[in-house]
């Protein structure tokens, strides 16, 4: 199962143009996204799950072109989390779950078991008598990604999964997702770095609807090889003239002054020593230079 996206362009009737000219290969297994607000990652996943059709160029998903004759094949071979994501607030998370299983088409004896099983792996099982209203968001997105799941899609589409979990919940999140990609794709957007660094292999990076990086997270990290730079400073207004002169990945106040990250290619000329870069680096500096 592989996705294939060919010079795609989404403008909109305001003139705006969301994605342009973006070509990208999503493989099987987890598959990032990063990207800042506005970099056109909403309107990628969009068009990837059939509720928005491009302006021009074309996606293929394991062969099959993204077309409206398709589109009920597509939307079956697909499961998506949305960010904001409307459940039935009246409902208890089992009935609500169930009442989605239905919709799907699933027989009824499956849905229960799957139901049964990802509640548990989402630690929802105590809560599965609770109304939805009654959550908090963080369980709501648990729920989310329930229904998203059901249907066992080859293609599965999630966006910032991770949102309002505690530690122990992501970790549990983000293992699941693992476990789910074996045989199949998935595409995990998210502005949390460590969620990335800890589940996947291979990402894209989004800016101003396009691609500025796609391929290895190993790749990504060696871009940034050599450029970061430990600072620390006990003078407060020292500090200030680095931030207006280099960029800052992390500032931190330490026993012994202000500790900074600086993102150099050069060595900054005051006292500093090399640090090895995190994802979170190479994404700060890919992006701003």
């Amino acid at each position: 199962m592989g996705i294939t996206i060919e010079d795609l362009t989404v403008t909109f009737k305001n003139k705006v143009t969301a994605i342009d000219h973006a070509s990208l290969e999503i493989p099987k297994g987890i598959f990032g996204l990063l990207g800042e607000n506005g970099a056109g990652k909403t309107t990628l996943m969009r068009v990837l799950t059939t509720v928005l059709s491009p302006t021009d160029g074309s996606v293929t998903l394991d062969g099959m072109l993204y077309s409206e004759g398709n589109y009920d094949k597509i939307q079956r071979k697909i499961g998506y989390l949305p960010q904001e994501i409307d459940l039935y607030p009246n409902l208890t998370v089992q009935e609500c779950l169930e009442y989605l299983g239905d919709l799907s088409g699933i027989p009824k004896q499956i849905y229960k078991e799957r139901i049964r099983y990802y509640l548990e792996k989402t630690s929802l099982t105590e809560h599965r008598k609770k109304k939805i209203k009654q959550l908090s968001g963080g369980m709501k997105r648990r729920v989310g990604l329930i229904q998203a799941l059901l249907n066992e899609p080859e293609f599965l589409i999630v966006d910032e999964p991770t949102t309002g979990l505690d530690p122990e919940e992501r970790i549990r999140i983000r293992n699941l997702l693992v476990d789910f990609s074996k045989e199949r794709t998935v595409l995990f957007s998210t502005h949390v770095l460590e969620d990335l660094a800890a589940t996947c292999n291979q990402l894209a990076v989004m800016k101003r609807g396009r691609f500025l990086y796609a391929g290895s997270v190993s790749e990504l990290l060696e871009y940034a090889k050599g450029i970061v730079w430990d600072f620390v400073t006990t003078d407060p207004v020292q500090a200030r003239e680095v931030e207006n002169k280099y960029l800052i990945s992390a500032k931190q106040y330490v026993e012994n002054g202000i500790q900074m990250r600086i993102l150099s290619k050069e060595k900054p000329d005051m006292n500093c020593k090399p640090a090895n870069a995190t994802l979170e680096d190479a994404y700060i500096y890919l992006t701003n230079y």
